[in-house]
């Protein structure tokens, strides 16, 4: 797995604004807008693309669009869906999935109740959104889950990660032998106790749309 952390003034400090407890929701969900756009540049280096002939209003050249089949880009619930769209701003023409999976909260470990996604997923370029990386159950779960339908090409978009996280993706993704890689907005310290990131900015989905009772 190839690990990928911004280095760049502007997300450093849209990430500064997410962590701060007096950001509110909606001010929150555009930052993640905003900072997820920055990510895609970076995530989608390697989207498949073919070439293709364009007419200009001088005359026609070659050009290059998205290659089929199209790029499957699939939110975690709940809270990957604050991701979304920042991610199709820059790549409309993609397909979207979605993995409901969440973490127990005794045991940390990942479970799915939800999924929308195609049975055969073989030459597909995925690209899987979640927030926080924090110890790695859900992201590398549907990582996994992807690659049991055939795709051979993931890329994972997170905001924060923690360096238990990163090991356990590498741990759970390195053996299926396909190429996968994290990009993240910045590395953090550690998880505590509970199993949340330090300094971290919180539960991001309670952030982005308030704490469902």
């Amino acid at each position: 797995m190839e690990l990928r952390a911004l280095d760049h003034p502007l997300v450093s400090h849209k990430v500064t604004l997410l962590r701060d407890v007096n950001t509110g929701s909606p001010v929150f969900r555009q930052l993640v807008e905003e900072l997820v756009t920055l990510l895609a540049y970076e995530a989608t280096r390697e989207v498949r693309v073919e070439p293709c002939e364009v007419t200009t209003p001088v005359t026609s050249t070659i050009g290059v669009t998205l290659s089929q089949p199209r790029p499957l880009v699939v939110p975690i619930l709940r809270a990957g869906l604050g991701m979304l769209e920042g991610m199709m701003r820059l790549m409309p023409t993609a397909e979207v999935g979605f993995v409901g999976m969440v973490r127990d909260e005794t045991t940390l470990e990942p479970f799915t109740y939800a999924e929308r996604l195609p049975q055969d997923l073989s030459g597909r370029q995925c690209y899987v959104l979640d927030p926080m990386l924090a110890t790695g159950g859900s992201l590398g779960g549907t990582v996994k889950f992807l690659v049991d339908r055939g795709a051979d090409h993931i890329t994972c978009i997170c905001l924060l990660a923690a360096p238990e996280g990163i090991e356990r993706m590498r741990r759970l993704v390195d053996p299926v032998g396909v190429p996968t890689t994290l990009v993240v907005a910045a590395v953090d310290e550690r998880l505590n106790e509970h199993g949340y990131i330090v300094p971290g900015l919180g539960d991001a989905g309670d952030r982005l749309y308030g704490l469902a009772q």
